[in-house]
């Protein structure tokens, strides 16, 4: 695990991705120069009596040479309203980079994922910059990450539940013709529950070694409430500190 600090950051800007989504990029020297993809940071929204908690956000993107990170989020209670509301300059208290992350040792990798489970890809993407991505949502409005992800990959195929855009269906409508086909020996997972656990799946049953970046509660993020716990192999793992990414045939409690 990486060695975490606490630092103020100060926010370069934040833009508007979709209604509800947000980017957020900070100035952060120390976290920005040692995260890593699958590493996620803890963010203090409020100094005051509420939200107690700060909130966990999956690393989007680094920039080293200016020394700031991205954080891409979801508006949909007070914390994250709160965040929102920050502006250029403010300055926000985040413990980071927290976590285990990707494994990076393939040659040729494919990115899967939807909702916001895409954010922490994005920067594994960056990263990597050789890799295909596979994207699923329900319409073609939630698919605005193709737009982020256009320089960062080799090729992007977009799924739809209503058919809107790409072709109809989940990720798993054209996964197992994507492992069969495209020599893939590396799969990168993150999103919804549901779609994870049949990725996952299917690239069991293709022999295709993955790696799920698993999304639960956190309540404190470091290992000390064990709200995010989850079974690895047989044993209790804690998810903000043995994870949040695992081998795909280790996790036996999604």
């Amino acid at each position: 695990m990486t060695h975490k600090v606490i630092e103020k950051a100060k926010v370069m800007g934040q833009e508007q991705l979709s209604p509800t989504v947000r980017l957020l990029e900070v100035e952060a020297t120390a976290i920005a120069a040692s995260a890593r993809p699958g590493h996620f940071a803890n963010v203090r929204v409020s100094y005051h009596a509420a939200p107690l908690l700060r909130r966990p956000f999956g690393v989007a993107g680094v920039d080293k040479e200016r020394g700031t990170f991205s954080m891409i989020y979801r508006i949909i209670g007070e914390g994250t309203k709160m965040l929102a509301a920050a502006k250029k300059g403010d300055v926000l208290d985040i413990v980071g980079p927290l976590g285990n992350g990707f494994d990076l040792d393939c040659a040729r990798p494919l990115i899967v994922g939807g909702g916001l489970g895409l954010a922490p890809l994005l920067y594994l993407s960056q990263v990597l910059k050789r890799a295909d991505v596979l994207m699923g949502g329900r319409s073609a409005d939630e698919l605005f990450w193709r737009h982020l992800f256009a320089e960062k990959a080799e090729k992007i195929f977009l799924t739809t539940d209503d058919g809107s855009l790409g072709t109809q269906g989940t990720v798993l409508a054209l996964l197992p013709r994507l492992l069969a086909e495209g020599g893939y020996d590396r799969v990168f997972v993150c999103g919804p529950v549901p779609m994870m656990k049949a990725a996952a799946a299917a690239c069991i049953k293709a022999g295709v070694p993955c790696q799920v970046s698993l999304e639960k509660y956190m309540a404190c993020g470091l290992g000390a409430c064990l709200s995010c716990a989850c079974t690895i192999k047989g044993k209790r793992a804690k998810v903000c500190q043995d994870g949040p990414v695992f081998w795909a045939e280790e996790v036996e409690e999604w």
